[in-house]
């Protein structure tokens, strides 16, 4: 049979979702390994990755079994879902891709005063001490503060990293989206073709 027909819109779609069942599975994974590890002790960015997770694995469970039932209703609703995520994914990953290096310092900024703990696995982890300059009546973690020796700001070691990080984060959530919006296809075909073992009087 033709990469057009019933059987190959249904395998199609169960790999879509299979590949994303592994992606949720890796986030929560790495949040698990990073809390284990003592990386990130912020349960703020562990509970977004988890929820997004959890999120996506909900997502493609449904899609996976809308495949393989060939269930119209939850094919339905999956293909709704996944066409919001993908408009969503999408503005999200250009705006990274868009931010020039002044932009990029103020997303910062914003969010080192709005996480603490974030914070502190910052300054520990590259040690550094605050982010434009050195308070020293400050809480810092950095080994250096602890050992005497002068610190650095964060703010020039973070925006080394910044533009790539930016940079890799919105080309994958730019691949991801496009594979989103192949499922929306795939779903609609998929919902629209007849199963050739059915009965020709049954509703599909």
């Amino acid at each position: 049979m033709v990469c057009g027909g019933f059987a190959c819109s249904k395998n199609c779609l169960c790999a879509l979702n299979l590949l994303y069942t592994l992606v949720s599975l890796l986030l929560i994974g790495i949040a698990a390994w990073g809390i284990g590890f003592g990386l990130i002790s912020s349960l703020r960015v562990v509970g977004v990755v988890i929820a997004v997770g959890i999120f996506l694995f909900l997502i493609a469970l449904v899609g996976l079994i809308g495949a393989v039932k060939h269930h119209q209703v939850l094919l339905f609703f999956y293909m709704i879902i996944l066409l919001l995520v993908f408009i969503v994914q999408f503005s999200v990953s250009c705006a990274c891709l868009a931010l020039n290096e002044e932009q990029q310092g103020q997303l910062l900024e914003v969010g080192w005063n709005n996480t603490a703990s974030a914070r502190d696995d910052i300054q520990r982890n590259l040690n550094c001490c605050g982010f434009r300059s050195v308070n020293a009546n400050d809480t810092c973690l950095a080994s250096c503060k602890t050992s005497g020796h002068p610190c650095s700001p964060c703010a020039p070691i973070i925006g080394k990293y910044a533009g790539e990080v930016l940079s890799f984060v919105g080309g994958i959530g730019l691949f991801f989206s496009f594979t989103e919006i192949l499922g929306v296809w795939l779903t609609y075909r998929y919902r629209n073709q007849k199963d050739p073992r059915a009965n020709p009087s049954a509703f599909l």
